[in-house]
C-alpha cells in the first residue's frame, strides 16, 4: 500500500517539540512562571521528550525507505 504514518507523525512532534524547546528556553529565567511546577521547566522538559520522539519515528521512516 505505500503509506507509511511515521514520516507525517514524526514531522508533527519534532515540529511540537522544537516549539516547546523554544519556548522553555526562552522563559526559562522567569521563577514565577514555573511556581506551580514546583520550579521545573516542564516546557523545556517535555519538548525534549517530544523532539526525541518525533526524531525516532523520523529516523525509522527514512531508514525504511531506504530498503529495497
Amino acid at each position: 500500500m505505500g503509506l507509511d504514518l511515521r514520516l507525517p507523525i514524526g514531522l508533527m512532534f519534532s515540529l511540537i517539540g522544537v516549539l516547546l524547546v523554544g519556548y522553555g528556553a526562552a522563559t526559562a529565567s522567569d521563577t514565577a512562571l514555573y511556581q506551580g511546577s514546583l520550579g521545573l521547566n516542564v516546557n523545556l522538559a517535555w519538548g525534549g521528550v517530544l523532539l526525541a520522539f518525533g526524531g525516532a519515528m523520523l529516523f525509522f521512516a527514512l531508514r525504511d525507505r531506504r530498503k529495497p
